[in-house]
């Protein structure tokens, strides 16, 4: 069978926007070009791609198949094409990242801005999300995430050194109800939780002691999506809250939050900006990784 990039690129393109009219913003081209190029590709390979309704649209099993089999390896050879086309010329296109709404660092401004400055021609296209799925087969170049939920056949670059999660709450909430002494207590406390979707239970509060780790299920009063929600609140003096240390720093600093149960915080591996393995990096990529390299705090 003739090979049919064309096609595949537009097949890719339906696929991640869900949208036969969000292809062909993507693409610059009309929407009965999208609806042609994905029928022609539909009769060659004798089956259906995508679910249509008139309200969505949804890839078939033989769809979802596809998209996980090409997705890396149109990657691949996009890839390839930016490397050999001039390796002389400035890094330029289009980066997409997948960044944890938690990697505090990397989404707080200057290090995004100071790569924009220094890459103009580098277009950065940041999704803020917590959920965990395949950044090659969704279309991203790369993610942040923390390091222990990273596939072992990712490169792995640190964003940031080592992060505890920790505790907190307002010092109106502790001097009402007092400070918990073990986590344990914390199932007896006004609890302020996070859930990285609908329909998700909320993240259970993760503890160590003695090289043990443990974790605390409480039931939050309160349970959100959204970090700055859960500080806000927590300083409103509506219960006690939980997340990274390097999140809740400013209000530490200022008073506004009093760390809690932090004997029972030990560090771990933080950050790292992740992407597949590949022989030819895309000069946009190579050039976030080495910035991300430079812009590394030392240990």
């Amino acid at each position: 069978m003739a090979l049919d990039l064309s096609g595949i690129t537009v097949f890719l393109a339906v696929a991640e926007a869900r949208s036969f009219r969000g292809a062909a913003a993507h693409l610059g081209i009309t929407r009965p070009a999208v609806s042609q190029a994905i029928r022609r590709l539909e009769d060659r390979l004798g089956v259906a791609l995508f679910h249509r309704t008139t309200r969505s649209v949804s890839l078939t099993e033989a769809g979802a198949l596809l998209h996980q089999r090409m997705a890396p390896a149109i990657g691949e050879i996009s890839a390839a094409l930016d490397a050999t086309a001039d390796r002389d010329a400035a890094p330029a296109g289009l980066l997409r990242l997948a960044v944890s709404s938690i990697a505090e660092r990397f989404i707080a401004g200057p290090l995004l801005a100071d790569f924009a400055q220094a890459h103009p021609a580098i277009r950065v296209d940041v999704t803020v999300t917590d959920e965990e799925f395949d950044i090659v087969a969704e279309g991203y170049d790369a993610g942040v995430r923390l390091g222990e939920v990273i596939e072992k056949d990712m490169i792995a670059v640190p964003v940031s050194g080592d992060q505890r999660q920790m505790a907190a709450a307002a010092p109106a909430y502790i001097a009402r109800f007092g400070r918990p002494a073990h986590p344990s207590e914390l199932v007896h406390h006004r609890c302020i939780g996070w859930r990285p979707a609908p329909h998700t239970a909320p993240y259970r509060w993760e503890f160590g002691a003695e090289g043990r780790e443990f974790d605390v299920a409480v039931d939050p009063c309160i349970t959100t999506n959204d970090m700055g929600l859960m500080i806000r609140t927590a300083i409103a003096g509506g219960g006690i809250t939980f997340g990274m240390e390097e999140s809740f720093r400013p209000f530490l600093d200022s008073g506004q939050l009093v760390p809690l149960l932090q004997d029972y915080c030990p560090p771990f591996a933080g950050f790292f900006l992740y992407y597949p393995s590949r022989r030819n990096l895309a000069p946009k990529l190579r050039a976030l990784v080495d910035h991300v390299r430079r812009a590394r705090p030392a240990p």
